[in-house]
């Protein structure tokens, strides 16, 4: 279902963030804090309400995003229908996809390709910027994917007594959860699942380490 609005490396990299966000809390308390001092209760609503609020902004980036896309195409179409030869409107195109960089296709194809679009572009239907039901949908998924990254450092500070117990299970839990996603990213990419996952782990603690050195 969450695929069905947002593509593989955008539900991915927002549960990276949210993990991010929820460790630096956790792995911070654990740093920069008294353990015996913790109140669990507050540190659970902190994380919670930390990941809600950068879920709820993410979102609501997301769908400036969307309209801002809209806008660009519409105005890069406004534009080519302008340009007064057909070489310039090829060149434009080349510069709007940027194929020839990536090296995917022959001279040939891509210039077979950069025609057909012209010609589509050319008869484009321009419709306003706005926001869509699917963007709101998307916006939606992304406030829960944060905002549920928060909820396995949570639990075992609200269930576990000890205090240094409960942070280290909330940690161990996010750098699992840290490798699954890396791992199960991999499948995507087509790269190998174990590599994959510890590297994303040993680049998102590092990540961790910065944020909390910078006082974030």
């Amino acid at each position: 279902m969450i695929h069905h609005y947002l593509d593989p490396d955008e539900s991915l990299g927002e549960l990276l963030f949210g993990l991010i966000m929820a460790l630096t809390v956790t792995l911070g308390v654990r740093l920069l804090g008294s353990q015996d001092t913790l109140k669990p209760h507050e540190l659970a609503i902190a994380l919670i309400g930390c990941n809600v609020a950068w879920g709820i902004i993410d979102g609501v980036l997301y769908l400036l995003g969307s309209l801002f896309s809209r806008g660009q195409r519409n105005h890069f179409i406004r534009t080519l229908r302008k340009v007064s030869s057909q070489s310039e409107a090829i060149s434009a195109i080349r510069e709007e996809f940027g194929l020839d960089d990536d090296h995917l296709a022959q001279e040939k194809d891509l210039a077979a390709f950069y025609m057909a679009t012209l010609d589509v572009l050319r008869h484009a239907r321009i419709e306003r910027a706005r926001v869509r039901g699917k963007d709101l949908m998307a916006a939606l998924m992304i406030v829960l994917l944060v905002s549920a990254t928060a909820v396995p450092g949570a639990v075992p500070i609200l269930l576990v007594s000890d205090p240094a117990v409960a942070l280290r299970v909330a940690n161990a839990l996010q750098l699992y959860l840290l490798f699954a996603v890396g791992y199960h990213w991999a499948r995507y990419v087509g790269a190998h699942p174990w590599r994959t996952g510890l590297t994303i782990v040993g680049l998102c603690v590092v990540l961790v380490a910065i944020s909390i050195a910078l006082g974030g």
